[in-house]
């Protein structure tokens, strides 16, 4: 595990005027699942920042970040997707040898092929991480993809953090 001190002078100087805010979850917010998992459709969200090689980019010039978001159909090969995280704060190098460590497609079509799962859902959602104003993420985008997945009748979103 790093400690503060291995990060780089630039990440520590970003980490202490970093505005950091506390957000309470709800009860309610967070579902138990109702069915079993190997009958469940799933969906992957990630705040990777990828995108299809056809998509724009995401904003880095937003200060506050930019909270759109991205559909990844599952039909793509993962590997082909492009990632465009705009921090400094991880080491980009392992996403770019394989996608699958932050948008673990592949693994998920093996489980769905051993009926772990029931199904993937056909799209997928990839947000930017390193959003420092959150409003628009909390107020409008994140429950706009929340309709998506409960319109497509997903089950479970599997997040996966950057």
């Amino acid at each position: 595990m790093a400690n503060y001190s291995d990060l780089s002078l630039h990440v520590r100087l970003f980490l202490k005027g970093y505005p950091f805010s506390r957000y309470a979850i709800e009860p309610g917010l967070c579902a138990k699942l109702s069915k079993p998992l190997s009958q469940s459709r799933v969906a992957l969200v990630t705040t990777a920042g990828l995108r299809t090689p056809d998509q724009r980019g995401f904003d880095h010039s937003n200060k506050k970040g930019d909270s759109t978001f991205r559909e990844i159909p599952t039909a793509i090969e993962a590997q082909t997707l492009i990632e465009s995280h705009r921090s400094y704060s991880f080491d980009h190098l392992g996403l770019a040898a394989d996608t699958n460590l932050a948008f673990p497609l592949d693994r998920f079509r093996e489980l769905e092929s051993r009926g772990t799962i029931g199904q993937l859902n056909h799209r997928h959602f990839s947000f930017m991480g390193s959003i420092v104003g959150p409003r628009m993420l909390i107020e409008e985008t994140a429950p706009q993809v929340a309709r998506l997945l409960r319109e497509d009748g997903v089950d479970v979103a599997f997040l996966t953090p950057v």
